[in-house]
């Protein structure tokens, strides 16, 4: 039982394409991706596919993102309440409208983003605050269960640390293959995948380590400012994004 062709194609794309963020910058990029399953799917059956290979990606990503890249303080900040968040998102998904919590997010990641493009673009070393680092978990834990962007609390929090670029895509790496693995259970039961998108899921496989493989080649390549400057450059990308889909499922809702 082999996939149709657009489906296949649509999911390998899409697949490599949040790969490819991960291994260049770590992770938290899923939504630049999940579009692009959507052009051929539902949104439920695009989260049910990705959610099993988000973790063949998480495989892959930790032969490049050791426990060496890995921030520890941040990473005891940030794991228990993402996970606590998740929780938390889940719940929210039946009270309240994830539009608006869409709208809002992308609001504030870009005025964010806005003020660090204002200042000049500088890489910021800023002291640790363990309150942001709490909240920051529990946001993101929220916003990548109900709307598939964890990426802008953590960034938010990480980004003006001024870490390392091996250390920030480490930590969010590290980050994200933590959520993805307390959130297979319930995208799985959510969707209910059949035969044949356990097949679709089985053939687009080969393309994570691709995308992992060639994103952590560009990171190679990129220095300090220019990784900061590209992750914030994704982060209004995502916003927008996110604001998109927050304004039109409100409206038209």
């Amino acid at each position: 039982m082999l996939p149709e062709l657009f489906p296949f194609l649509v999911a390998s794309l899409g697949v490599f394409l949040i790969a490819f963020m991960r291994g260049a910058f770590g992770g938290g990029f899923a939504i630049v991706g999940i579009p692009v399953l959507s052009l051929a799917m539902d949104p439920i059956t695009a989260g049910t596919v990705l959610a099993p290979l988000f973790i063949a990606i998480d495989i892959v990503a930790f032969f490049f993102w050791r426990p060496g890249t890995w921030s520890k303080p941040d990473a005891k900040l940030l794991l228990p309440m993402l996970v606590i968040g998740i929780a938390a998102g889940w719940l929210l998904l039946s009270v309240l409208d994830r539009h608006l919590i869409e709208i809002a997010m992308a609001l504030i990641t870009l005025l964010f983003a806005g003020l660090w493009f204002r200042s000049g673009g500088q890489v910021q070393t800023k002291p640790r605050v363990p309150a942001k680092g709490l909240l920051a978990g529990f946001a993101s834990g929220i916003t990548t269960m109900v709307a598939h962007s964890g990426g802008p609390p953590l960034a938010m929090y990480l980004l003006p640390l001024g870490l390392s670029k091996v250390v920030y895509a480490g930590t969010t790496s590290l980050f994200f293959t933590v959520a993805n693995a307390v959130k297979v259970g319930p995208w799985l039961y959510l969707g209910q995948p059949d035969a044949k998108t356990w097949v679709l899921m089985a053939v687009c496989l080969p393309v994570a380590p691709l995308g992992v493989w060639l994103g952590w080649r560009l990171h190679e390549r990129l220095d300090q400012r220019q990784l900061y400057r590209a992750c914030y450059s994704l982060l209004v990308i995502t916003a927008l994004k996110l604001l998109w889909d927050g304004l039109s499922g409100f409206l038209h809702g």
